[in-house]
């Protein structure tokens, strides 16, 4: 479900950050015997990543919680910006964008939870799953079709090229 304005949003487009649990995952957390933090991520979400990549835009990973194989995951994508552990996301936000020496309406982000609102309402293009709280929901300006580890972030990478496409014809 689409909001009006979201072709206009995404025009100037430069960074799509993405959250990770329930975004880039099912959400799920798998602990192994030795504490190990172990989560599933989909192959197609990936390949929608790469291919945002390799048009030339940039990608972020912005999550609230800390864990390894997301840096292992960023790192096989080829993602140099990806930030972990912040109670805030908004401050960690607006630090990635000033290092990139971006404003916000030329950053996407796509979260789904209490911490993200503050984010999807500050950015140029909001996108969260159909799981997300009614709150999250009203923030954002895309609702995908798909779920959280189940090809949403793919979805969203499509529908952003999409757009930039179409920008572009006319």
């Amino acid at each position: 479900m689409a909001r009006p304005g979201l072709r206009r949003r995404a025009v100037g487009l430069r960074l799509p950050v993405f959250d990770v649990d329930g975004v880039m995952t099912h959400g799920r957390i798998y602990l192994g015997e030795s504490g190990e933090e172990m989560k599933a991520f989909n192959v197609l979400d990936g390949h929608g990543l790469k291919l945002l990549r390799a048009d030339g835009i940039d990608v972020a990973i912005l999550s609230g919680r800390r864990a390894r194989c997301v840096e292992r995951r960023g790192a096989e994508l080829g993602i140099e910006h990806v930030i972990q552990g912040v109670g805030e996301k908004l401050p960690a936000f607006h630090a990635l964008l000033a290092a990139l020496e971006l404003e916000p309406s030329q950053a996407a982000y796509m979260g789904h939870d209490v911490l993200d609102p503050a984010v999807l309402e500050q950015c140029g293009s909001a996108i969260t799953v159909p799981d997300a709280p009614a709150a999250v929901k009203r923030s954002a300006h895309y609702v995908t079709r798909r779920r959280g580890g189940d090809g949403a972030v793919r979805e969203a990478c499509e529908l952003l090229l999409a757009l930039r496409v179409a920008k572009s014809r006319k």
